[in-house]
């Protein structure tokens, strides 16, 4: 049996990374560091693996572990028959395809009764080995030695015998090798409306005659139309040629001196082996293998809309009015301060049908200048184009920014047990702004509250394996949280727990900690903290900021188990650490190489230095302002040939949406992304891009606009 290490080695050769370098992440993943830490504070080790690295490591390692375990109960169970011999042993000890393994194993595999067992307890098993030799020239005389009280005719002991020759073939590695190749070379998708909902299936109406190359079939194209077929409204089939498959089938089975009789019987049971036993099971097998690799699609493509949604920019610490707009119920109001906290809350009736536009103008000013009031955010939804107007007519005496913020998941928030322990005095909409509010003055912050999965920047979220997209979300969010760093006196419970090392249980802990003794005053406090303890101190300490501690070093991403160097850094210096902090420029003239030692080379020195030159940065870009064309506030108004404004609010496999401040966004095709062929959208374009697009079609029954980026400065 394979062991650890020979796994080590398949990853090694499967992703091009040395061995060396494989084996120490795995290691580190054993003494239980997390991904972010050892991307951050252990690149010697590494050789600088980046966090996706590191995943796909982790990864497939579980896979091989979960194959390897696989092989030993397969073993087990074939040796346990009597049937396991060197040769046998040493296949299944040497694959590491899992579609060869359970053809090893389909010979040995419990089965039901099936009609060739139940031809074997009718004694009809030395009657198919005779057949099957195809040297018997009349096989109806042998056949009659057969027959018996449960077989009476020679029919039926032929026909017992084609079973088990039906079953011979299925369990054959070639033959299933050769259907397995044919349908991954030559498979057709074809999709059409189940017969008599055709008007109810409308909405599928891009997949009604669809046959195409299954290995062309894009990943969104796949799981809508599996969606389909799951809601009853399309047939979807995965075909190859069934009679060249047949065909190629009986070359492999059928002996140049074959007696005509036998080979005919041969040729007939290779046929209803296809048919009723191979081509089921490879179909079902490559359509579980095309349903993982639109899952695999989908799932990144969701992940890197994620990321981009979690890592916009922030505002900061401002203080904030959030508006949830809305016609009939009013537009909730929220004023924030600087750190989020709720100050205010009220409703105006700006639009239709109450056009109190008077007073909810009063009102507006009164707050802002209440509250110190520095910028405004708006929920995109309902009413969102009409508020827009109606702030933006507002004659404030002083500037303040009005920014467009995504609702999408605000509500989920504001109903959620999160959003009820935050304001359990405050109905849902109340909590629903304050959402909105707290988004601009920092996305990552709130976002994370929130099931990514409602955060409306997937592509069929919906559809895939719920564990696989699971797992890659959680790490898209730990991977944001921790590459931003978090304010460890301000930060939330949600926000916490995604923190490296801390998870739920440590997060409440350390605010309620926080709420007993005050703000921390140093990472070291942390030690402090109930059932935190050293391991999670090393996992956790260095993404932790704390903005008042007299360690200047506290607030950067240095970890605590490297302060020792740059002390002797600024000793050798002959500052302190702050003057090092204060003026860069002496930076420059530290030799770097001086400090390097078996456990820190180069990277991590770098590392240091860049977070003395810039001491808590954000890697995140501010918030900028935006503006939608005033002339368009439907659909209706818009005009093939014009060029509008808009934001990006969704990336996918065939294209990005746009938000042109009508209430449907508009589709750039991946077809419209530029003059050169473009394969991925995600290199043209980011979630929340402010960009100009041009209207090419205007569908006004379907609801859909089509845009275009040729042509158009950007």
């Amino acid at each position: 049996m394979a062991d650890s290490l020979s796994i080590q080695q398949i990853i090694a050769r499967e992703m091009n990374i040395p061995e060396q370098r494989v084996n120490a992440t795995l290691r580190l993943l054993a003494e239980g560091a997390t991904i972010p830490f050892i991307s951050r504070y252990r690149k010697e080790a590494t050789g600088g693996l980046d966090e996706v690295a590191i995943f796909n490591i982790s990864d497939r390692f579980d896979q091989l572990r979960e194959l390897t375990d696989r092989k030993i109960y397969i073993l087990q169970a074939i040796e346990a028959q009597g049937a396991l011999n060197d040769e046998l042993r040493l296949n299944i000890e040497n694959t590491f395809d899992p579609a060869e393994l359970e053809d090893l194993y389909l010979p040995y595999k419990p089965r039901r009764r099936t009609r060739a067992q139940i031809a074997r307890e009718n004694g009809l098993e030395p009657l198919a080995k005779i057949i099957m030799s195809q040297k018997c020239a009349n096989p109806e005389d042998v056949a009659r030695r057969y027959l018996t009280d449960k077989v009476s005719t020679t029919a039926d002991a032929i026909e017992g015998a084609a079973d088990i020759i039906a079953e011979w073939v299925n369990e054959d590695l070639r033959a299933r090798q050769n259907i397995r190749n044919r349908f991954q070379r030559y498979a057709r998708i074809t999709s059409k409306p189940v017969k008599g909902k055709e008007e109810e299936a409308v909405k599928y109406r891009s997949y009604f005659n669809v046959d195409e190359p299954l290995t062309r079939c894009p990943s969104h194209r796949y799981l809508a139309m599996r969606r389909g077929e799951a809601e009853g409204l399309l047939k979807v089939s995965v075909n190859i040629d069934d009679d060249a498959a047949i065909g190629a089938l009986q070359r492999l089975f059928i002996r140049r001196d074959a007696q005509a009789h036998s080979a005919d019987i041969v040729k007939d049971a290779v046929s209803d082996a296809y048919r009723r036993l191979i081509r089921p099971s490879i179909t079902t097998e490559v359509e579980a293998e095309a349903k993982n690799n639109a899952d695999t699609a989908a799932i990144s493509t969701f992940a890197a809309n994620l990321n981009q949604l979690l890592l916009a920019a922030p505002l900061g610490a401002k203080a904030v009015m959030g508006i949830d707009p809305g016609f009939r119920t009013g537009c909730k109001v929220v004023c924030l301060d600087a750190n989020g906290n709720l100050l205010h809350h009220d409703i105006i009736y700006p639009t239709p049908p109450r056009n109190y536009i008077i007073d909810a103008t009063k009102r507006v000013m009164m707050l802002a200048e209440k509250y110190n009031i520095e910028a405004i955010a708006l929920g995109n939804g309902t009413a969102s184009r009409e508020t827009e107007r109606f702030l933006r007519s507002i004659n404030f005496p002083r500037k303040i920014e009005i920014f467009v913020v995504s609702e999408d998941g605000a509500s989920i928030y504001s109903a959620s047990k999160v959003a009820r322990d935050e304001f359990p005095d405050h109905d849902v909409t109340v909590r629903g702004a304050v959402s909105i509010g707290r988004r601009l003055m920092d996305p990552l912050a709130e976002l994370v509250k929130i099931d990514p999965k409602s955060i409306g920047v997937g592509q069929y979220q919906h559809d895939v394996d719920p564990g696989r997209l699971k797992r890659q979300l959680d790490m898209t969010v730990e991977s944001c949280v921790n590459s931003v760093g978090i304010d460890l006196n301000t930060a939330s419970r949600e926000l916490l727990s995604y923190v490296s090392g801390i998870g739920e249980t440590l997060a409440g802990n350390i605010v309620k900690y926080r709420a007993a003794h005050g703000d921390f005053t140093s990472r070291a406090q942390l030690l402090d903290v109930p059932r935190l303890g050293p391991k999670a101190y090393e996992q956790c300490a260095g993404f932790m900021r704390v903005r008042c501690s007299s360690n200047i070093l506290d607030n950067t991403a240095v970890h605590p188990e490297r302060y020792h160097i740059v002390e002797k850094m600024a000793a050798d210096s002959k500052h302190t650490i702050d003057k090092l902090v204060a003026d860069p420029s002496l930076l420059d003239t530290i030799d770097l190489n001086r400090y390097v030692t078996a456990e820190v080379g180069l990277p991590t020195l770098e590392d240091i230095i860049a977070e003395l030159r810039k001491p808590g940065r954000d890697p995140r870009e501010k918030a900028a302002e935006f503006s939608f064309d005033d002339t368009i506030h439907d659909i209706t108004d818009l005009r093939e040939g014009m060029i509008l404004p808009g934001i990006v609010n969704n990336i996918t496999d065939f294209g990005a949406f746009v938000d042109i401040g009508v209430h449907e966004s508009g589709l750039i095709h991946v077809s419209q992304m530029g003059d050169r062929r473009v394969k991925n959208p995600g290199e043209v374009l980011k979630l929340r891009q402010h960009i100009n697009v041009k209207v090419i079609g205007v569908d006004l029954d379907r609801k859909r606009i089509s845009l275009s980026l040729k042509g158009v400065d950007n």
